[in-house]
């Protein structure tokens, strides 16, 4: 096999964009397609020239896909993973991979019971700003951490919200800003600064007139004492991230889409409690981070997916780590609607019951789905 046969289970606006960008992915051939809503389906067979199935199982019995790429609304996400799984089809799940922890530990579990190549679609890790931010952190250069900081400002419409009839709902969707612009930016958080043992959050619905939250906060405690603050929201522009971890021996910024560090060679606390100077202050210096330029964009998660099939390349997004960030918007959620702390990691009946109780009051919008690709979509 010199090439990995995909099947994209989920045509909408991001399945699409995926079968638009198979054509350039060397070690990927799409092969088959899969939706529910027949309009949907024909039009991508139509535009791909591939079998098409109005079902995930047929295309998983079809022979026709080595591998699955799903771009389905979030509570189906786990379901057809673990159907794929059973078969020995590995997977590449969009993100967030579930709605529910217990959902995605059902991912996980069974993808190592088969022994496939499970993935989540985090693109944004191959940036190679956020890849030097990670062998930083790797090589322990920041020391121990004190604090973390995750601010992630994105827009959206009404307009937005008013396209499809699953979105921003309980029942569709399963959480707001949390579980659908706030992935990304809560994974590279998890990835780089690790995970809270503590949240004290407040989640809201401020702007928009939706069922789910379009803003979240949240104060974060760590096993080591360090603190935390994220804040999320879809009320935002100019939209941007900015993400800093300090530590012992130096700071690391992400903001505007470049990567700064200060290194502080004698460490702070070191330099506190050695100091006899009473307006004293540890040196730092700024220094400059080699970036490693390299495929980035869904493409490149595709393409590193095909090759671990292939000749077993490490996952850049492997679907264990994929849990931390849901894991995550989950405590949120269940904090800021409970107005109780969490611990982490999540109670897992706790959360399933939450959920349960906010899709009984999950109302039925009456609009007309609309199923256009985000023209940001990253190849």
């Amino acid at each position: 096999m010199t090439s990995v046969r995909f099947g994209i289970v989920g045509v909408g606006g991001m399945g699409s964009g995926h079968a638009r960008n198979m054509p350039f992915i060397e070690e990927a051939e799409l092969t088959a397609v899969c939706d529910i809503a027949p309009d949907a389906l024909q039009a991508a067979v139509d535009a791909f020239e591939v079998p098409g199935f109005d079902n995930h199982i047929d295309l998983l019995e079809s022979g026709r896909v080595d591998a699955i790429l799903i771009a389905t609304p979030h509570y189906f996400h786990p379901p057809i993973a673990v159907d794929a799984m059973a078969r020995g089809i590995h997977v590449i799940s969009e993100k967030p991979m579930a709605v529910t922890v217990s959902g995605a530990e059902a991912m996980i579990e069974a993808a190592q019971r088969s022994g496939v190549i499970f993935a989540v679609m985090f693109q944004q890790r191959t940036l190679p700003i956020h890849q030097a931010a990670k062998r930083l952190i790797d090589e322990g250069r920041l020391g121990e951490l004190y604090r973390t900081l995750l601010i992630d400002g994105h827009f959206r419409s009404q307009a937005y919200y008013n396209s499809a009839g699953w979105r921003a709902t309980w029942k569709g969707e399963g959480g707001g800003v949390l579980l659908n612009q706030a992935p990304h930016g809560m994974d590279l958080f998890t990835w780089l600064g690790g995970m809270p043992s503590r949240v004290i959050a407040k989640v809201r619905t401020r702007q928009h007139q939706i069922e789910v939250e379009d803003e979240a906060s949240a104060l974060l405690e760590y096993p080591n004492g360090a603190i935390g603050y994220i804040h999320e929201s879809v009320n935002e522009y100019p939209t941007g991230m900015r993400l800093e971890l300090c530590g012992e021996y130096g700071k690391l910024l992400i903001a505007n889409n470049k990567l700064h560090v200060w290194e502080v060679p004698h460490g702070v606390r070191a330099t506190s409690d050695t100091t006899e100077a009473m307006w004293g202050h540890p040196e730092a210096e700024q220094v400059e981070v080699s970036l490693e330029e390299g495929p980035t964009g869904h493409g490149a998660i595709v393409a590193n997916v095909a090759r671990a099939i292939l000749a077993g390349e490490s996952l850049i997004s492997p679907g264990p780590e994929a849990i931390y960030s849901l894991e995550l918007a989950d405590a949120m959620l269940l904090s800021g609607h409970t107005g109780q702390p969490v611990d982490l990691p999540v109670d897992r009946e706790a959360y399933d019951a939450f959920i349960e109780t906010k899709k009984a009051t999950s109302m039925d919008k009456d609009v007309e789905d609309q199923r256009i690709t985000d023209p940001n979509h990253v190849a």
